[in-house]
Formats: structure tokens, C-alpha cells, sequence
């Protein structure tokens, strides 16, 4: 859970600590206090955009930190063990994110700096954020459709996810044949180049690396005297005279005298050097015979010289046409070869592919179905599940329905896809259309949510729906942004008590104007906003009991001052206290006594 969140210099907090409970922690305070910059805060936390214009005037840069206890395990532990962090020593897990003034932004995750995707996907495992932006978003049909296949789970995503990969093949199949089809004179005469550039080139039989080692060979042939007169002359100084001339000793003759001259010396100091001779004669013998070896081998033969030249020839006359050197040449042909077994438009060859596609296209309208089939159950469980938390928040005889139909498709559209005889669109999300209707009382027809609900019902709907999808859900924290706007009454205090009733399986944090709401709250806490100087500041409370009972009569009409609004402010508490006990008894009695049905089945 998010034990603890600091927020500095964000809006006009400049700095608070905000203490949240593990169950159901309420944010309220005047308008304009800045109750907003508390879920811009946890939106920073959470990997969203950075904006310079949320950076507190006067402040070099805003800053929040949350603190997570109990999360250190699973995906969240290989999270931060790939990005290097660490847990603090009582467990917990730090993340924070600052902006500055000038709009850049930084992230840090267990002490040590990461990219901000990395709080993004740490966010996806710990804290969904709904909002009112979030209502207007499910009004959209992919919305409505994500939110059947998030309700679904691993039922519709195991097919979806078959459905894709093989989707993505059938597209490339698709799109070859439709190309060999479309374009076959232009790849026939392609085709015809390539075939000709690969015989013309096999002719040659070029062999990796020819080119240099004829260039080398060419150089020696065309200097084979020069060369010969030039290692002639060095070996005769190395080793001597080829007629054994004793006034042309060479080297190795002069080194000899010199190693007899100081093996015979009376000094033992000039003794000590005639084994370092002795080394440097090795070496220069050794260079003799290579030296005898070389010449033995230099050819002069100008007819070599002819078949050198003119294999040079052919390997340039391939170099100018396909590529810089023999090397370039071959990967050309390698390249060519690869090309042109995309380019067969013989009739098999588009049999071949027909065929290929006709089969993708059958596995795929079976897994389509299954898809199909999945949203189907799912979409019937979720509209139970929404119509009985309606039930609860004064919409008794409202029902939600979720239709899921298929998307019709015509001939030429490209992704068009047969299905049990229809011709519907194959999109990468299926073939599915998913749409909310309600029927706002029993002989009300069903209608699209938008249409058939009013402000404050629609506020309803879509949070029955997100109370749904968070018992789905499986990260902890959930946060709820004035979700209730629009709503009051009776209805408002269901809201606070449906909320109240998730907070036993999740910790919720919810910014409200609703004192209703606000009752049932573990945790309240006030943003105040004062002014100082000239400067205006808000700052974070933790409310105990009495300023409890005073910040609720300020939200029942600015009663706070009145014993009448002190008293209503009372009641409300007591009622949702009241309601909280029963409730907590409730689930204490259904879960012992499902213990004993386990105890008496075995």
C-alpha cells in the first residue's frame, strides 16, 4: 500500500505530508485549496507527463515522494532490482519524481535514478487512478470494450493474444499476395534482372577476398627483377658470397669471427657477450633461409602475369556493376537470391500463397470466436455485477446491459474476414463492438449510457463500473477523483458506503466534495489554504474526531459554525460508523461460516 506521500512545491501546496490509511482515506477542502494538486502528485508518481506550469511559483522545482509498504515482492521486487534500487531497511520501497521550473524531469526509484517509464510500470502494479476524466474516456466503444476484456481477464486475453499473433501473419500473407497480384509484370521484369546479375556473377565464381590477393600478386609478377636484384643483394650481405668469396663474408661470417675472437678472450666480461652473438646469428640464419626461400618462389613467368591481369579484369567488370570490391559483390548475390524467392508470381507460387492464406484465415475466424465467445460470458457477468451496485446506489430498477456484436465488414475492406458465413472486420482487437446500454427504469429501453442517464446518474454508472473493475483489479491503491460529482442525498451516502465496503479488500484514497462520502472515510484528511505575506499556501491536515465533525458541517452548506450543522455533521458520522460495524460483522459471519461449509465438505 502507499503508506505516506510528500508533496513540495506542486500548485499552491509548498510542502505536505500526506499520512493515508490502509483502508479508506478522504481528501476534502474548500475549493480552490488545492484537493487537485493531491492526484497531480500521485499522477507524477505514477509516470505521467510533467508540466512546468504545476511547479509552485517561487519554487525551483516540485517534488513528490511516496513511500510503499508491503509491495517488495514479485514483478514490483524485479522491477527495482533491474533498475537497480533497493528497499529501505524496514521494507519499505521510496519512489519520487521531481519537475523543474524549466519543465525537465527526473525519477528516482529505490534510491537510485531511473527513467520515468520505470515508475509508469511500477505504477501498473500498484495504483489505478479514476477520475472524471476517466467516465468521459468509457464513453468511447474501445473504452467500453477494454473495460469487458480488463473484467474478463486471462478468459479473453489468452485467446485475444492467440488471435493477434496469428492475425499479424495472415496480414503479411494478405499483403505479399495482394502484392505478387498487383505488381506481377513490374517483379516479373525485377526478377529478370536479378536472374541475370546472379548468372553473370557465377560465371566468375568470384571468391571472398580475390580482388586483394590478385592486386598483391600482380604488383610482385610486374616487379619480379626488381624485387629478385633487391633480395639477392640483402641475402648476399646476410649470409655472403654465393661462391663462398672470403673477402665477401657477410654478416653471418663477420658475427662468427667476432663469437671465436670473444670465446678465446682472456677477460671473462667479453666471454659474457659472445652468448648474445650466438642469438643474433639464430635470427639473422634464419632470415638468410627466407631470403633463399623468397627467391626460390619469385616468378618472373610473364604468362602468369597475362592469367593474373586478366582474371583481374572480370572480378572489375563485376565491381563496377553490383558493388566496391568482390566482398560487396557476393553479399549483391546473397541479397539477390533472398529477393527473388519473394518474387516468384508463377501460378503455383501464388497457389502456394493463396493456400497459405486461406489456412491463417481459418485458424484465425476459429480463434476469433473463441474471443467472441469469452466476451460474451464476461459481458454478461459484468452487467450483473454493475446492475446490483446500482442497486446500491439508488438506481433499484436501472439495469446495465453489454452487448457484444460483430463488426461488419464489406468487400473491399482489407481486413475483411469470413466468420460463420459473415464478412466481418478482423481488428486488432478482434472482431468484437462492445456498447454499455442501460434502461434507466423497467419500461425504459435500453439506450447507450450517455443518452439514457442523467449527470448525476451517469456519475453512478461509471462508478459501479469501477467499483466492479476493482474488485477485478489487482493492484492495491485505488484512488478515485471526485467521481461522485453530480450526486447527492441518499445517493451520496451509498456512494460513501460502497466505497467504505471496498476499502476492507483495497485501500482506497478519494478526493470528494461530499460530506456523505466523506463519513465513511478511516482517515480524513483537509487541505487548507491561508495567505501569509502576500503569498498564498495550502497545506495537508490529519483531522481528529472533533475537526472531523467540523470539516463536515463546512461541507453541509458551510454549517460549521452552527449547532445544528455540528449536530448533522454528528449524526453522519454516527450513521456511517454504525454501517461500517454492521457491515464488518456481516463479512465476519459469511466468512466463518464459509470456514465450517469447508470443514463439514471434507
Amino acid at each position: 500500500m502507499l503508506a505516506e506521500m510528500r508533496i513540495q512545491g506542486l500548485g499552491v501546496i509548498e510542502d505536505a505530508l500526506l499520512e493515508l490509511h490502509p483502508g479508506f482515506t478522504v481528501v476534502t477542502g474548500e475549493t480552490g485549496a488545492g484537493k487537485t494538486m493531491v492526484v497531480s502528485g500521485l499522477h507524477l508518481l505514477s509516470g505521467g507527463r510533467a508540466e512546468a506550469s504545476k511547479v509552485r511559483n517561487g519554487s525551483g522545482k516540485a517534488v513528490v515522494e511516496g513511500r510503499f509498504e508491503g509491495v517488495f515482492a514479485g514483478h514490483v521486487a524485479r522491477i527495482v532490482a533491474n533498475a537497480g534500487g533497493e528497499a529501505d531497511d524496514d521494507g519499505s520501497l521510496i519512489a519520487l519524481r521531481s519537475v523543474t521550473a524549466d519543465g525537465r524531469s527526473r525519477a528516482h526509484l529505490g534510491g537510485r535514478s531511473v527513467p520515468v517509464n520505470v515508475l509508469a510500470d511500477l505504477a501498473d502494479r500498484l495504483l489505478a487512478v479514476h477520475g472524471q476524466n476517466d467516465q468521459l474516456r468509457l464513453l468511447r466503444p474501445a473504452e467500453q470494450r477494454a473495460v469487458l476484456d480488463r473484467f474478463a481477464g486471462e478468459s479473453v486475453a489468452g485467446p485475444l493474444h492467440e488471435y493477434q499473433e496469428i492475425r499479424e501473419e495472415w496480414l503479411s500473407v494478405v499483403a505479399e499476395l495482394a502484392q505478387r497480384q498487383n505488381r506481377s509484370r513490374e517483379l516479373a521484369q525485377q526478377a529478370d534482372l536479378l536472374r541475370h546479375g546472379l548468372d553473370e556473377i557465377a560465371a566468375v565464381d568470384p571468391q571472398a577476398g580475390e580482388d586483394g590477393e590478385l592486386a598483391g600478386q600482380v604488383k610482385r609478377l610486374a616487379a619480379a627483377d626488381e624485387l629478385r636484384t633487391s633480395a639477392g643483394a640483402a641475402q648476399a650481405a646476410v649470409t655472403g658470397s654465393p661462391d663462398g668469396d672470403p673477402d665477401q663474408p657477410g654478416a653471418l661470417g663477420l658475427l662468427g669471427e667476432a663469437r671465436r675472437r670473444l670465446a678465446t678472450a682472456e677477460d671473462p666480461v667479453l666471454r659474457e657477450l659472445e652468448p648474445r652473438l650466438a642469438e643474433a646469428a639464430v635470427l639473422l640464419a634464419d632470415v638468410g633461409a627466407e631470403l633463399s626461400a623468397y627467391l626460390d618462389g619469385l616468378d618472373a613467368d610473364p604468362e602468369r602475369l597475362e592469367q593474373v591481369l586478366a582474371r583481374q579484369a572480370e572480378l572489375k567488370k563485376l565491381t563496377r556493376k553490383y558493388a566496391a570490391d568482390v566482398d560487396g559483390v557476393l553479399a549483391w548475390a546473397a541479397d539477390a537470391r533472398a529477393r527473388l524467392s519473394t518474387m516468384d508470381t508463377s501460378e503455383e507460387a501464388l497457389a502456394e500463397l493463396a493456400a497459405r492464406r486461406d489456412e491463417l484465415a481459418a485458424r484465425l475466424a476459429e480463434r476469433a470466436t473463441a474471443v467472441s465467445s469469452a466476451r460474451t460470458r464476461a459481458a454478461a457477468e459484468l452487467a450483473e455485477a454493475v446492475t446490483t451496485e446500482l442497486a446500491g446506489l439508488a438506481m433499484g430498477q436501472a439495469r446495465i446491459e453489454v452487448t457484444v456484436q460483430r463488426r461488419p465488414a464489406d468487400v473491399a475492406d482489407p481486413r475483411a474476414l469470413t466468420v460463420d458465413g459473415e464478412l466481418v472486420h478482423a481488428g486488432s482487437e478482434g472482431i468484437d463492438e462492445v456498447e454499455l446500454l442501460l434502461c434507466a427504469h423497467a419500461a425504459a429501453p435500453a439506450l447507450p449510457v450517455h443518452k439514457a442517464a442523467s449527470g448525476g446518474e451517469l456519475s453512478r454508472v461509471m462508478l459501479a463500473i469501477e467499483v466492479v473493475l476493482a474488485h477485478a483489479d489487482t493492484v492495491q491503491t485505488l484512488v478515485f477523483d471526485e467521481v461522485d460529482a453530480g450526486v447527492g442525498g441518499r445517493a451520496a451516502v451509498e456512494i460513501g458506503r460502497r466505497l467504505a465496503r471496498l476499502a476492507r479488500s483495497h485501500q482506497v484514497l478519494v478526493v470528494t466534495h461530499l460530506p456523505q462520502v466523506a463519513a465513511f472515510a478511516d482517515r480524513h484528511l483537509v487541505v487548507d489554504k491561508g495567505t501569509a505575506e502576500g503569498v498564498t499556501r495550502s497545506d495537508v491536515r490529519t483531522l481528529e474526531p472533533s475537526e472531523r465533525v467540523r470539516e463536515l458541517a463546512r461541507m453541509l452548506a458551510g454549517m460549521e459554525g452552527t449547532e445544528s450543522g455540528r449536530a448533522h455533521a454528528e449524526e453522519l458520522l454516527a450513521v456511517a460508523e454504525a454501517d461500517k460495524l454492521a457491515a464488518e460483522k456481516e463479512s465476519r459471519a459469511r466468512s466463518s461460516k464459509s470456514t465450517r461449509k469447508r470443514g463439514s465438505s471434507r
